[in-house]
């Protein structure tokens, strides 16, 4: 291929445009609109999985665009009526086809790319020590997504020559991508939950530690080889006959992905071990990838730790481990009384340092909450209140220490706290013991814990 032909049709076609569209609008979502992308430890430059997992996600609405750029793209020789004029020149048919999809395909891995790069440098100037290689294979089979999606669409417009066919391309594929997607998990009559594999959109991701198996990279880059082969095939064919042989090697490669993919889509996300590793100092462990955490918590751990044993005795926890365990949204957490489970996706624990991080961990430890506390679960905050009761007894203030500022929406929470802190301070200091004891045993089961603290009831 002919650099300097590459150059001319870069800079005079409109070839560039969809790499453009894919670049402002990936940077555009990620920085004019403050999302959930920003935040806990699966946020888009917290970690580097979920920073490929996040720029893949939009792949949803990027890939049936790109196959509607390719098709407009590919309709340039029938609108200008260059069909038959192009088809009496010398070169090869191949080499035309590859020369076009080259001029798309070059700007749309760098407009998908760029993102990525951004993402890149901010962790790398960000706390984050943990460097896997398993987001490459993520992000190389994203843009292979791309330029197979654009490549083919330029296909179907040239044996298919109409002003309807970019519109078609588009919505049909992103319906289908939108509706296969939707019942991954329940099959459909015509369509089981594995097919959604074929569309190499992800979900957002939602737990640091879940990436792509490498049976589902495998098996997409099969079938999105497949249908680049097709494409190219398509803008190469003299006739029908051609045309039909055409769609062979995506068909092919739709069924050899089929194969390798996880029989189960349950098993499409699974628990990166190199990550979830962990690393120790002392009672206190984490995982690898959040590695960067543990010198601040082993200091503070410890206290916490201490202050506990002063509270409940042999009851108290000797442990403080990162939470590891993988739940489905708005179930509760596996909680054990000798171990302090850490989420860093508590707000609670990454916006503490110093003594407030020890206070949260006695707090943590004392009354742990069974409902996560995540930028997409707020239930565990209703425990706060209670949980501020404990760490102030424990940590031996006069007054009751807030664990967060009370807001408008909580104010009576915080009233009733401080009746219960009065009714608990008035007690002689065994009972006050034994009404600590009564209210971890009841959070550890997942009862009513400020009952328990004031004696309303037994846990």
């Amino acid at each position: 291929m002919n650099g300097r032909l590459l150059g001319t049709e870069l800079k005079r076609s409109a070839a560039p445009w969809p790499g453009l569209v894919v670049l402002a609008g990936s940077l555009a979502i990620f920085f004019l609109i403050d999302g959930i992308w920003w935040r806990g430890t699966a946020g888009w430059t917290a970690h580097w999985t979920p920073m490929a997992l996040w720029t893949r996600s939009w792949l949803l609405y990027w890939w049936p665009l790109a196959a509607g750029f390719g098709a407009v793209y590919g309709l340039r020789e029938s609108r200008s009526r260059m069909t038959e004029l192009v088809a009496t020149t010398p070169r090869p048919a191949w080499r035309r086809a590859t020369l076009s999809a080259a001029a798309m395909a070059i700007p749309l891995a760098s407009g998908f790319g760029l993102p990525t790069v951004v993402g890149a440098v901010r962790m790398a100037l960000g706390p984050t020590t943990y460097l896997p290689l398993g987001w490459l294979p993520i992000s190389l089979v994203a843009v292979l997504a791309l330029v197979a999606a654009a490549v083919f669409g330029m296909g179907i417009a040239r044996a298919v020559p109409s002003v309807l066919t970019p519109p078609a391309l588009v919505l049909s594929l992103l319906m289908t991508c939108m509706l296969l997607q939707q019942n991954a998990e329940e099959k459909l009559p015509s369509a089981p939950g594995r097919f959604a594999l074929l569309f190499p959109a992800t979900a957002q991701p939602r737990q640091m530690l879940l990436t792509l198996s490498a049976s589902v990279d495998l098996g997409q880059a099969l079938w999105l080889l497949g249908l680049l082969t097709t494409g190219l095939a398509l803008l190469s064919a003299a006739g029908k006959r051609a045309r039909l042989l055409a769609a062979t090697p995506a068909l092919a490669g739709a069924v050899l992905a089929l194969l390798v993919f996880p029989a189960d889509v349950r098993d499409t996300y699974v628990v990166d071990k190199a990550a979830a590793a962990m690393v120790c100092d002392g009672p206190v462990c984490v995982t690898r990838a959040n590695s960067s955490h543990l010198p601040e918590l082993a200091t503070h751990g410890r206290e916490a730790l201490r202050r506990m044993r002063d509270a409940l005795g042999e009851q108290a926890p000797t442990e403080i481990r990162e939470n590891t365990g993988l739940r489905a949204l708005g179930d509760h957490r596996e909680l054990t009384g000798g171990v302090v489970l850490v989420d860093f996706d508590d707000p609670l624990i990454a916006e503490a340092s110093g003594d407030g991080l020890t206070r949260v961990l006695v707090a943590q430890g004392l009354v742990p909450n069974c409902a996560a506390r995540t930028p997409w679960e707020s239930g565990g905050l209703a425990d706060v209140p209670v949980q501020s009761i404990a760490a102030s007894w424990a940590l031996g203030d006069h007054r009751l220490q807030p664990l967060r500022t009370p807001d408008a929406y909580s104010q009576l929470s915080w009233e009733n706290a401080e009746a219960s802190w009065a009714k608990l301070t008035a007690l002689p200091a065994a009972e006050q013991r034994s009404r600590i004891a009564l209210a971890h045993a009841a959070a550890l089961s997942c009862q009513d814990k400020r009952a328990a603290l004031t004696g309303e009831t037994s846990p």
